[in-house]
């Protein structure tokens, strides 16, 4: 079941359009990356969800119903600007933002405490924003996301700001929110943490959608039939054993053995590399190459019209 879509949204602004006829369907219980390049229109997208503009067409869907402002209690979003108030305390701020997502003021404190113990930040709790580093910052931020247990969580660029230890903490959490039941879209430019989060992804660019689908099915497509071979024992260069159709686009040697990446013709099999070998050399790896989510954004912005995936 998708606890959201969004099917034909356009936005049009004076010059441009933000986005044009975009359609994506998120599971429930997934995790859902929306990339694309700086200006594609991921923000657009992001605030149409939490009803902070309005497409100019489009249908929008929250849990089998078309969206409707009082949904917005059961999303919690953290925006790529930062919003917190600077001259206010982090304590007396959090519980008061924590009461604008429909809390009681005791469940707001108990829930608070949890989670600035959770964080070892207890001790911020009566210090002023403004002494806090953007990535301190960001923690509070992202509490305050959560912090009403919404079925729906928005992050726009939630590692920005962080170091390695506290990116990985938050990683951490995040599918610590999927496990307990929560659906999460985030927006990042970390292709690292796509391929370690994300079961789906939509990538934009331009305003349109080019490429959609499941990660693993989508790095399926991609592959391009490249193997990576190690090797040892005749000298002779590999390219002289090979037929001109088995292209090498590498080849080197270290301290142990030969190593060379091939890319095959379309109707051969690693099998038929091993034939053109084996008698010449003695094998210990063959492994087939799978393209990184870098590459494939690389790919697909770049080449968008040919590498359109549903």
């Amino acid at each position: 079941m998708d606890i959201f879509s969004a099917q034909g949204v356009s936005k049009h602004y004076s010059n441009h359009f933000a986005l044009d006829n975009v359609s994506i369907q998120v599971e429930e219980g997934s995790i859902f990356g929306l990339l694309g390049p700086n200006g594609a229109g991921k923000t657009t997208l992001l605030r149409i969800i939490n009803q902070i503009i309005a497409p100019d067409s489009g249908i929008l869907s929250f849990e089998g119903h078309p969206l409707v402002p009082n949904d917005v209690s059961h999303i919690g979003y953290l925006p790529e600007e930062r919003g917190l108030y600077k001259k206010m305390t982090v304590g007396e701020q959090a519980l008061y933002l924590a009461q604008l997502k429909g809390l009681t003021h005791h469940e707001a404190l108990k829930r608070l405490n949890f989670w600035f113990d959770k964080f070892e930040i207890k001790s911020w709790w009566n210090r002023k924003v403004e002494e806090l580093s953007k990535g301190m910052q960001q923690k509070v931020q992202f509490m305050i996301t959560i912090i009403h247990e919404p079925k729906l969580l928005i992050f726009d660029e939630p590692f920005s700001g962080f170091d390695p230890i506290n990116a990985n903490l938050l990683k951490e959490e995040i599918l610590s929110q999927q496990k307990n039941g929560a659906t999460i879209i985030f927006s990042t430019h970390n292709m690292a943490s796509v391929e370690e989060l994300c079961d789906h992804i939509a990538l934009i660019n331009h305003s349109k959608v080019v490429l959609s689908g499941k990660v693993h099915d989508i790095k399926k497509t991609f592959k391009t039939n490249t193997f990576t071979v190690s090797f040892n024992g005749n000298k002779d260069p590999l390219c002289t054993l090979l037929p001109d159709s088995f292209e090498i686009l590498e080849e080197n040697q270290d301290s142990d053995h030969r190593h060379a990446q091939i890319k095959l013709p379309p109707e051969s099999t690693p099998n038929d590399l091993l034939g053109y070998m084996l008698p010449k050399y003695l094998i210990y790896a063959i492994n087939e190459v799978i393209p990184s989510m870098n590459d494939i954004f690389i790919q697909a912005v770049t080449q968008p019209l040919s590498v359109t995936r549903n």
